[in-house]
């Protein structure tokens, strides 16, 4: 991939026209998410279902949550899984995918011998940092506490870990630096790090996008179809803009009355999960500023993954605006793919990777953060196409959107699928273990200590599980007596 997030070094597709399967062992691999496997999926349920996709073809492949699983996977086995069958799951697989709060449940995995992919795209202990920004302090320190003390478990078994871009490998290899794992035989056997740590983005389909029936332009009260559609397609969280996006919007329907705000998802797929203070904060400005109905409108459910290309193609221009936090800075935005996905002009705030692929590429424009003035003219610009800066982009658009595509950004997975393999550190990592166990080397302290600490709180576990919730709370209790097992 040239010029993307995703373009690293140690990402090996297949060659053109190659038939790999046919020479490839079958192995049993287990993929492993937190989230409810539905026709609803958040952005993790969303990437282990299309990990398992495209493991499917060449290999045995279970999808397993410890939530909700109303779906049928697609050439593999997709169920729920109570946590006293975790460890017959794995013990029956070759090569375990893991994303999420895991390990500090289940103390077990470290002693496996199974090959442990550990999906670092969410940098989930820069996230909690905002998160849980107008919580009580000590609350947020537990939190943290927690999630480091997680971190720190999955870097220290995994045997390959995956990111989104090269930004977050930079973070990860300072990680996995404190942790010891960048050491003598790592990088002896690649000094090149990307048999250790490699970059799979979050991707999008292969296949182009189908409108089967209007969604928004026509469909909504208020919006008619010859009006002109900005998205913000996804979630509202703490950690995104949208009041300088309204405020934006405010401006533009003095020079564009046409324009049209939609927010593709104001209720999260997990019924457990409550509104977000900043959501909240932006229904009330839109109602202050009288654009409620008229030119901002809040989509009130959370649209089917198998059916957001209706809404996505009644869009003219997708919209992301975050604030210039360090979660910005390591962030993939994912909703910026289904933009690519659906050829969408792409105004986005600075200071992410996307950012950069948007300013270097074409695909419409970048604009300095919490600055509405700035926002309003590139979304203008866009809206009316003026000197033709909305067709440039949208042709730039799809020259770019196939390097991002599931069967792109999943090649490395799959190829070290193909051949699975313990760390090359793992034997040792394995000996100093058995020592402590023994007595005769003292554990190292401090992000144990940390970590164990941590554990203590199991409603600081449920508030940082991606999906959240009252149910996950007594599932979060439930591994804690796992873990004896």
């Amino acid at each position: 991939m040239t010029g993307a997030p995703g373009d690293a070094a140690g990402s090996v597709a297949p060659a053109p026209g190659a038939d790999a399967s046919a020479a490839t062992t079958r192995r049993r691999v287990l993929v492993v998410t937190l989230d409810t496997i539905a026709d609803r999926m958040a952005g993790p349920a969303i990437r282990a279902w299309e990990i398992s996709r495209a493991l499917a073809p060449e290999h045995d492949v279970r999808l397993v949550t410890f939530g909700r699983c109303t779906r049928q996977g697609e050439g593999f086995e997709a169920r729920h899984i109570g946590v006293g069958d975790f460890r017959s799951e794995v013990d029956a697989s070759d090569v375990v995918v893991v994303q999420g709060f895991v390990f500090n449940a289940f103390d077990w995995l470290q002693t496996v011998e199974q090959v442990l992919v550990v999906d670092l795209y969410d940098p989930f202990q820069l996230e909690t940092l905002e998160v849980d920004r107008y919580k009580p302090t000590d609350e947020r320190h537990r939190a943290l506490a927690f999630a480091l003390g997680e971190l720190s478990l999955q870097v220290r078994r995994g045997d390959l870990f995956l990111c989104a871009s090269r930004r977050q490998r930079d973070l990860w290899i300072g990680h996995l630096a404190a942790a010891g794992r960048i050491n003598p035989e790592t990088y002896d056997a690649d000094p090149s790090l990307a048999s250790l740590i490699t970059i799979v983005p979050f991707g999008t389909s292969a296949e182009p996008p189908r409108q089967e029936r209007r969604a928004v332009k026509g469909v909504t009260a208020g919006i008619a179809e010859t009006d002109k559609v900005v998205l913000w397609g996804g979630g509202v969280y703490n950690w995104f803009d949208p009041l300088t996006l309204v405020h934006a919007v405010d401006r533009v329907r003095r020079t564009v009355p046409e324009v049209r705000l939609y927010f593709l998802g104001m209720k999260h797929p997990n019924p457990d999960v409550p509104e977000m203070a900043v959501a909240t904060r932006t229904r009330a400005l839109s109602d202050e500023l009288g654009l409620t109905g008229r030119h901002v409108f809040f989509n009130e459910d959370w649209v089917a993954y198998e059916r957001r290309a209706d809404h996505l193609l009644d869009a003219d221009v997708g919209v992301s605006c975050h604030f210039p936090h360090v979660e910005t800075e390591f962030s993939f935005r994912t909703r910026i793919l289904d933009y690519l996905w659906t050829g969408l002009p792409i105004v986005t705030t600075a200071g992410d990777s996307f950012a950069e692929l948007v300013a270097a590429r074409g695909l419409g424009r970048v604009v300095p953060p919490e600055d509405a003035d700035a926002l309003a003219d590139a979304l203008e610009e866009l809206l009316v196409d003026r000197d033709g800066a909305a067709t440039a982009a949208r042709d730039a658009v799809r020259e770019v959107a196939p390097e991002f595509t599931w069967p792109v950004v999943l090649a490395p997975l799959v190829e070290f699928c193909r051949t699975p393999r313990r760390a090359a550190d793992a034997a040792r990592i394995a000996a100093e273990r058995e020592a402590a166990a023994s007595g005769s080397v003292t554990p190292r302290p401090g992000v144990r200590a940390l970590a164990a600490a941590a554990r203590r709180d199991a409603g600081a576990a449920v508030r940082h599980l991606r999906a959240g919730g009252v149910r996950q709370v007594v599932a979060k209790v439930r591994w804690r007596l796992a873990r004896r097992r």
